[in-house]
């Protein structure tokens, strides 16, 4: 089931309930909380907070723009009464202990000193001794009814003087004794087996008290003489255990109580002939009221002087089981009485239902609420039975969790300001036509059997003054129709939730709707040419399948959103922009998809403020992708760059282009344009060496050494280097010696290289000129990695700064700072160790050949 989104239910009333209406929910309060079974302080503390200020809510809106009338005065009364109730055990449940429904037989002797509030009800205790709470000091609320308590010494609670509360109701007292505690407040003596009003003297002393039940089964008129000067709000009577007295006329004078409760026999037929007068009464509360065509004159009298005080203001009747023809005759009685609010609650009518002679005399009932009625008459004329109600010249009716299937039009113009027809079975028949309502402001349909949108437009067309109307939970749709929908121009607040309405249903509104409530029915969008609905000011569409927030170009007034629970993914960016007048946005629990596209939406509630966006953030979590699920909202973030294509595209071009100087510095820094022509070139040597015949590829290393120079460095080379190897028997590659005519330079370069034990680099000033050079050392360089053989000897002629070797020769630079380099002496007496060095570095058994040295010049 979807949730109740209840917001517009506040507006729903604004306009159309009336202060009657509210006052009805104040009495049913009073009700409530005086019932023996309700009036448990351990869950019933709270409910009584949140009625109290439910109540004075609608009751605050109800009056803010309308006059003050003479029912807030009775509503004030009622309310402070509630208050009263809720104040008195105000923090009692700070130190509650509850033993109730343990199948105790005595008060536990472990409970806490500091108790305040001790439940011991539904127990099986039948005594209470001194010893049994002497010990609970601080004791302000006990619970003992529903036991087997026989007797009653107040003198027990001489040790508790803070006692307010004490229900001893439903158990066997017949007698009681000693002085109640003055501070009590609150006093239930009901449904125990006295026979006299267990009333005294000593009662007189209870200042503060303020409800009391009692019971008795005879009654004597001055019994309640001893708490005459008291003022009391409540007063409970159980009069079930009641029995007529054979030629014994009794009688009861009640003094000073707001409101009277009488219980009678829930199974026996009204039989009580006591003659119960009262003064200053306010409140009548009638229950367990059985009647026949017999006996029901016996219920009149015994209501006679009971309603004849001019102070008598309301008067409730609680399971009543009734004829039609008594029925009837007691609404006929009540009329020309000072009640001005008459409710029926669980109403039973049984045999017959035939037309009755009503006469609508002048009355001063002003409304009449009968809820839940159980008809066990199924075969009757509808007129019957509805025109009694049609007719009634009141201003507010309630007929509500009935099994009526219709109700007819009034015959004249009706009075009626306010018709509640809640859960009944009334079809789109209904007031069909009916041109006699046009007074009425506010009428509830809630809870029916209604399909028909436009027929329901169609009831309202004649009723110029309703302003309030609530259709909800019924089977309305709105299929489009040939005819345009007709609704009364008043209609101010319209409720149509909980049915099966789309979008269409916007083609089919009040035009000057103010407040319009649409949460659970299956619209999936909201129609963009919609004109006329300017006046909206609050709408309440949740618990449906939008996929958007509207915008506010259709409500130029729109000042309160409700889309909770729908299938908003992306919402519009522009909200904020499009529907400046929103004071409250209540838009949390749907399915936000947590992207690029949300960031600006989450930014605009960011720049509003706190109290317009409602639920946030903790209604307000990422429902997709899974990775950010359940992240609220606020919470969630992203980069700039992942959510703007232009400046994520000029940052991966800039990033590029920062990529490419970078490659082309280092392309021309390291001479790469060189290092792959000499890859090229080795690449193609090697492949035309696989093209050799293998016998040629198994030869062995014809030379100790190739030998690489400068041109400019030949001279040492062939005066000091050639001599002093050769004499020792030491192959020397020369390429004006070994090279192969025909053969690429480069070609016989590598040939070299790889046929000589070793690779002789003269390193000097000259060397690092020289190109030719630099291929010589990059080969043989190459060769060492490719061999794995360590074939490089270096020869430091002359000294060469590292500022003057270039970039391109970095390999050079690499060698010289990480191999051992022999460096070439000045001194003559150390030439001898340098040739001894270097002969035994390069000193290897070589095959013999029939060549001889090779050596390169460049």
């Amino acid at each position: 089931m979807a949730p109740n989104h209840s917001r517009t239910a506040v507006p729903a009333v604004r306009t159309g309930l009336g202060q009657a209406h509210i006052f009805f929910r104040a009495l049913q309060m009073v009700t409530f909380f005086s019932e023996k079974e309700v009036l448990d302080l351990n869950s019933s503390k709270n409910v009584m907070k949140q009625m109290v200020q439910s109540l004075w809510a609608n009751h605050f809106i109800m009056t803010r723009d309308r006059e003050p009338t003479a029912g807030s005065f009775h509503f004030v009364c009622i309310l402070a009464f509630i208050v009263g109730i809720t104040i008195q055990f105000s923090d009692e449940l700070e130190s509650a202990v509850d033993y109730s429904n343990r199948n105790l037989t005595r008060v536990p002797k472990d409970l806490p000193p500091g108790t305040k509030s001790l439940n011991l009800s539904q127990n099986s205790i039948p005594e209470l001794q001194v010893s049994d709470v002497r010990f609970l000091l601080e004791l302000r609320v006990l619970r003992l009814s529903h036991n087997r308590i026989q007797t009653l010494d107040f003198g027990v609670f001489k040790f508790s003087p803070d006692l307010e509360y004490l229900d001893v109701s439903h158990n066997q007292l017949r007698n009681i004794s000693g002085c109640p505690a003055v501070s009590l407040k609150h006093l239930d003596l009901s449904f125990n087996d006295f026979y006299l009003l267990p009333v005294y003297k000593e009662f007189g002393n209870l200042m503060h008290l303020s409800f009391l039940g009692l019971s008795a089964t005879k009654f004597r008129q001055l019994d309640l003489l001893p708490i005459a000067h008291l003022h009391l709000n409540y007063l409970l009577l159980d009069l079930v255990g009641y029995q007529v007295k054979d030629g014994e006329n009794e009688s009861l004078e009640v003094l000073n109580t707001n409101a009277l409760h009488l219980v009678f026999h829930p199974s026996s037929l009204f039989s009580v002939q006591v003659n119960i007068s009262a003064n200053a009464l306010g409140c009548l509360q009638l229950s367990n009221i059985k009647l026949n065509d017999g006996n029901c004159q016996r219920l009149i009298t015994f209501l006679s002087e009971l309603t004849r005080g001019p102070t008598l203001f309301n008067l409730t009747l609680h399971h009543v089981e009734t004829t039609w023809k008594c029925f009837v005759e007691l609404l006929q009685f009540l009329r020309p009485r000072p009640v001005e609010y008459l409710n029926i609650y669980n109403l039973t009518i049984t045999e017959s239902i035939n037309r009755e002679n009503f006469i609508y005399s002048k009355t001063t009932l002003k409304a009449l609420t009968i809820e839940h009625v159980t008809n066990q008459v199924f075969i009757f004329a509808k007129e019957a039975l509805y025109s009694v109600f049609a007719d009634m010249n009141i201003t507010m009716l309630t007929l509500s969790h009935t099994p009526f299937i219709h109700m007819i039009c009034p015959q004249s113009p009706s009075a009626f300001t306010f018709l509640n027809f809640t859960q009944n079975v009334f079809t789109d028949s209904v007031f069909h036509n009916c041109s006699t309502l046009m007074r009425l402001e506010t009428l509830i349909l809630q809870k029916n059997s209604l399909r028909n949108l436009f027929k329901v437009s169609l009831m309202t067309k004649n009723m110029v003054s309703l302003e309030t109307l609530d259709v909800s939970l019924n089977s309305l749709d709105s299929h489009a129709y040939e005819e345009a929908c007709r609704w009364a121009e008043s209609i101010l607040v319209l409720n149509l939730s909980s049915n099966v309405l789309n979008g269409s249903v916007f083609g089919c509104l009040p035009p000057k709707v103010k407040v319009l409530d649409l949460h659970n029915n299956r619209i999936m969008s909201i129609p963009k040419e919609i004109t006329y609905l300017q006046a909206l000011q609050e709408l309440n569409v949740a618990s449906n399948s939008l996929m958007d927030l509207p915008g506010c170009g259709a409500f130029g007034s729109l000042s309160v959103l409700v889309i909770e629970h729908n299938s908003v993914s992306h919402p519009s960016v522009d909200f904020f922009q499009s529907c400046q007048k929103i004071r409250s946005l209540a838009a949390g629990n749907n399915p936000f998809r947590c992207t690029c596209e949300l960031r600006e939406f989450i930014k605009n509630i960011g720049h509003v403020s706190g109290e317009v966006v409602e639920g946030w953030p903790d209604s307000y979590r990422c429902d997709s992708p899974e990775g950010a699920k359940g992240t609220p909202l606020q919470d969630f973030r992203m980069s700039p760059l992942s959510c703007d294509t232009v400046l994520l595209m000029v940052t991966v071009g800039a990033t590029l282009l920062v990529l490419v100087a970078i490659m082309a510095f280092l392309w021309l820094y390291f001479d790469l344009p060189w290092y792959l022509r000499m890859v090229c070139q080795w690449t193609q040597t090697r492949h035309r060496a696989r093209n050799i015949p293998e016998e040629e590829l198994q030869r062995k290393l014809q030379f100790h050494a190739f030998v690489s120079y400068s041109r400019h460095d030949s001279t040492w080379v062939k005066n000091e280097l050639l001599p002093n190897l050769e004499k020792d028997g030491i192959r020397v590659c020369l390429h004006e010696r070994n090279f192969i005519p025909g053969k690429s330079i480069m070609e016989n370069i590598i040939h070299s290289i790889e046929k000589s034990y070793k690779s002789i680099f003269v390193l000097s000033p000259h060397f690092i000129q020289s190109e030719w050079c630099h291929y010589e050392l990059y080969f043989a360089h190459h060769n060492l990695f490719h061999e794995g053989s360590d074939n490089l000897i270096l020869i430091l002629l002359e000294p060469i700064p590292q500022y003057s070797i270039p970039s391109n020769y970095h390999k050079l630079k690499s060698l010289m700072a990480q191999r051992t380099y022999l460096e070439w002496p000045m001194e003559n007496s150390k030439h001898r160790l340098f040739w001894a060095n270097l002969r035994a570095t390069i000193n290897v058994k070589l095959v013999s050949q029939a060549e001889t040295t090779c050596h390169i010049q460049r």
